[in-house]
């Protein structure tokens, strides 16, 4: 069968989305027939440059920035696309050639023009403005990043990429929260999958015993939306209240000067540190000292890759009760409410006293993540949508 597998972004950039499509490309390049035979001929398309990456180490072929007509003679050579996103031009290309479509939402660009179902300027849960035809609120909501010109032409795109979204052969969310938020027709739920690692008993044994010193983290990028404020704001808290810990936040992105200014004015530099971006062997070896790690996310995720990756390491996770997030940690985690610094720092407070229950959440956490995250899953759920929309 062959396989158009399009992401807007893809490696060299580095991102949730990047990884899972690397992951699913690199998965189904790898299964084979009786016979013995590559069961997809898959090719990957993206708007991202190569820069300093090598495609050639791929065992796919990668083509980048196509232009119109190449794009056209890709998607009509293909038995099925399947798209990360509701990218427009394919999906119309797609749509046009009458080619069976499996869209993949890693957000919500099918039914909100910021992709994140956040109200602007007060950053609030957007409760469907779109969906419920409130396009007053939509246009006021992107006005207030961009001018009203450009807030008028984003808006008039989603009719049309909602409109292919819905004609999809297959709708596929990353989580169930978020297959009732896009509410798209032939939708099914596929979670993320990440390599599966053995729980260590030395790490069982390492969290038995209490710490000197909890050392937390953050790891992922640096934006608004992810509530990095209201971590500082609880880390200064539990210091007020002579807490030892230490927190670190992996990473990198817009807030970074916003955070180290808070850091800074709260009194917090000898306790709280920002690493940077951090990957492969720098990035093992630093969260190789992290006991916990913290997702005070403000938005609703859609499902939380970072928290997926750690549970399968026997890591305990704090993360906001809110979308796709709290469904992946369900009761193998620490749940506080969103925006909320007091909550977040009570959950903090529990890890920090009681040892014996970042044991048991990190079983937990393991148990879970074998039981809904394994990689293999993730690639034959996906190869089996493909087999029933090429029928």
């Amino acid at each position: 069968m062959k396989l158009l597998l399009y992401s807007h972004s893809f490696a060299p950039n580095v991102g949730g989305v990047e990884t899972i499509v690397m992951s699913l490309a690199q998965g189904l390049a790898e299964l084979r027939t009786i016979s013995n035979q590559p069961q997809f001929d898959i090719t990957v398309v993206t708007e991202t440059p190569a820069g300093d990456f090598d495609d050639k180490s791929l065992p796919f072929p990668v083509v980048r920035q196509p232009g119109l007509l190449a794009l056209w003679r890709l998607i009509g050579e293909a038995n099925v696309v399947h798209l990360a996103g509701p990218a427009l031009l394919p999906l119309f290309l797609a749509w046009l050639a009458r080619k069976p479509v499996a869209v993949e939402h890693h957000g919500y660009q099918a039914v909100c023009p910021n992709g994140l179902l956040l109200h602007q300027p007060d950053a609030s849960i957007c409760p469907g403005h779109f969906q419920a035809r409130r396009y007053g609120e939509c246009l006021r909501c992107q006005a207030a990043e961009k001018v009203w010109r450009q807030s008028l032409v984003k808006l008039l795109l989603m009719f049309p990429r909602n409109y292919f979204a819905q004609s999809a052969a297959r709708n596929i969310a990353v989580s169930r929260h978020v297959l009732e938020r896009i509410a798209l027709p032939r939708s099914l739920v596929v979670y993320h999958g990440v390599e599966n690692v053995p729980l260590l008993s030395a790490r069982i044994a390492e969290m038995s015993r209490t710490p000197p010193t909890i050392r937390f983290a953050y790891v992922g990028r640096l934006v608004a939306e992810k509530g990095l404020p209201i971590l500082v704001e609880a880390a200064g808290i539990l210091k007020k209240e002579n807490c030892e810990f230490t927190l670190l936040f992996i990473g990198d992105g817009p807030q970074r000067v916003q955070l180290e200014a808070l850091v800074e004015q709260a009194g917090l530099s000898d306790c709280v540190q920002i690493s940077g971006f951090l990957e492969g062997a720098a990035l093992a070896e630093t969260l190789e000292s992290v006991h916990v790690v913290i997702m005070p996310s403000m938005w609703e995720e859609t499902a939380g890759l970072s928290a997926m990756e750690q549970m399968m390491r026997g890591r305990p996770v704090i993360a906001s009760k809110i979308g796709g997030l709290a469904e992946m940690i369900g009761d193998a985690g620490l749940l506080c409410l969103p925006g909320d610094a007091v909550d977040l720092a009570r959950c903090m407070r529990q890890a920090l006293h009681d040892s014996s229950l970042l044991t048991t959440l990190g079983r937990k956490a393991h148990d879970r993540a074998q039981s809904l995250f394994l990689r293999e899953r993730m690639i034959a759920n996906h190869a089996t949508v493909y087999r029933e929309i090429s029928r």
